[in-house]
């Protein structure tokens, strides 16, 4: 292992336990690198340019000229080389008569383009700077940063938000190689804050991870109606599932421990993706920890991760619609066909203009069943061809297109039958014992105030558009007298303001 000494490091706490794994893991030697700052000259930097898929740097540039390479990834003097790689070094030096041209980035540049070994990669995300290059108002920032760390201060808390979501056409055909368009909701959300602690701390919430209560009957009330999995699975699923997306990707983490704890008024088990909020909003908060950025997790490649830790560690069943619309925010087209899942892993995903919706609402049961159940057997059933649901996720998919046109087209009668369809293809596919006599009883309610109405996620809601205003306002109350939960959607918009710190 090689590092300069007259190196700073923005955070000398970094993992090297974590890069020393990662360099054994590779049939290679290794080299650290970090994303330039804004201002920096890449003509400062020995630049690399890293294979994302391999980790392999398939090119090193000494301190190039502008315009010679895009990339903005900068390597620093830390290094590990393999024993059987030493003899390199004589060679290069053999080759190099002259004291200045005896300079490591140059022999690295010399060892991966013209030799071809194989050289990894692996990102730090914090800031470099050499002691010789740091010029007075450099100086400051770091005196500032190194400061303030040795004050101790209260560390500052990251809060993030990740809102509840309605599918408004196409679903449940995410998981089929459908089409979906779907919305977040400002009325739901789930919040998750992080501060820095001596202790990574994952707090349990008093209502969804209670662990006392007042009697029995209490237990009783409380685990029949609420069940036995609240959020803290999902603090530690998905801070489990980073840590080893980071390590597989090549980012090296810094030693910081963490406190967690989360908040949400999502209703649970009523399929607004209530689970996939959480897990959304912690995702977001050890980004910004950790200073993990957009190109080192772009969008689609989150809600993926998302999915997975749902998926894979809590073995919960969904699709992709809900992970990529809370990560994308707002109004999203979502296409999940089979060549671009297979082709690139991921869908194509368009943000569309909501500056003016109709008014759309949403009414659930105070007392649902598990949303997880209501897929029932047509997973099996598509996968052996059943041309009943092959053709029957074709359609969602047409419809969804329909409904993007209808959308930009602001044709919101249009859109109303399209949803109504949407409703009827589902119960065709699904049955309605699959769906529910709870479901079935609120879309019943709906249509006898002509509302448009359909199923927004897998679970005890039902989403819907009512154009008249005097009959909606008859119908919160039926649905009210119904023991039903109801209220009118306020869309949420990526460009709202959040509260201080969020995303």
């Amino acid at each position: 292992m090689v590092i300069a000494g007259d190196m700073l490091c923005a955070d000398q706490n970094f993992d090297i336990a974590q890069v020393i794994r990662f360099f054994r893991s590779k049939p290679g030697e290794l080299v650290i690198y970090y994303e330039l700052e804004e201002g920096e000259k890449s003509s400062s930097r020995g630049i690399v340019e890293v294979c994302s898929d391999t980790h392999r740097i398939t090119r090193f540039l000494e301190k190039p000229q502008e315009g010679l390479t895009k990339s903005r990834l900068a390597s620093v003097v830390f290094y590990c080389l393999r024993g059987n790689t030493l003899p390199y070094l004589s060679e290069f030096l053999s080759l190099q008569p002259q004291a200045e041209d005896r300079a490591f980035g140059q022999f690295w540049e010399w060892l991966i383009n013209e030799k071809q070994l194989h050289v990894f990669g692996m990102k730090l995300p914090t800031g470099f700077q050499l002691i010789g290059q740091v010029g007075l108002s450099d100086y400051t920032k770091w005196l500032t940063h190194y400061s303030a760390k040795q004050q101790d201060k209260p560390a500052q808390p990251i809060t993030c938000r990740s809102y509840a979501r309605v599918g408004l056409m196409g679903n449940p055909s995410d998981g089929f190689n459908g089409k979906t368009i779907a919305m977040t909701i400002s009325n739901f959300w789930a919040e998750v804050t992080l501060v820095e602690s001596q202790t990574l701390v994952l707090l349990p919430h008093p209502l969804n991870d209670p662990t006392e209560f007042g009697s029995l009957q209490d237990l009783f009330c409380i685990s029949r109606k609420e069940g036995y999995l609240g959020g803290l699975r999902l603090l530690q699923a998905t801070c489990k599932k980073f840590y080893q997306f980071c390590s597989k990707q090549g980012i090296a983490l810094t030693k910081q421990n963490f406190t967690l704890k989360y908040d949400t008024n999502i209703p649970r088990q009523v399929g607004l993706a209530g689970s996939s909020a959480i897990v959304s909003a912690t995702l977001k908060c050890l980004m910004r920890f950790y200073n993990i950025t957009d190109s080192d997790l772009p969008r689609p490649i989150r809600a993926n991760f998302i999915l997975n830790v749902e998926t894979d560690e809590l073995f919960i069943t969904a699709g992709l619609q809900d992970r990529v619309v809370q990560v994308y925010e707002g109004l999203v087209y979502m296409d999940f066909s089979k060549h671009l899942m297979e082709e690139r892993g991921y869908g194509e995903y368009i943000s569309m203009d909501m500056s003016i919706l109709p008014p759309f609402w949403l009414a659930y049961l105070s007392d649902p069943s598990d949303s997880g159940r209501i897929h029932s057997n047509v997973r099996q059933r598509w996968l052996n061809e059943e041309p009943l649901v092959v053709e029957a996720m074709t359609r969602f998919a047409e419809l969804t297109d329909q409904a993007r046109t209808v959308l930009q087209d602001r044709d919101w009668s249009r859109l109303a039958q399209l949803m109504n369809q949407n409703f009827e293809l589902r119960r065709s596919v699904y049955t309605e014992d699959c769906l529910g006599p709870g479901n079935l009883k609120m879309v019943q309610l709906a249509r006898q105030f002509g509302s448009a109405v359909k199923l927004p996620g897998s679970g005890g809601a039902v989403v819907g558009l009512c154009l008249d205003q005097a009959r909606l306002v008859e119908m919160r109350q039926a649905f009210q007298e119904a023991g039903c939960v109801f209220c009118v959607i306020v869309p949420y918009s990526p460009s709202a303001s959040n509260i201080s710190g969020q995303h």
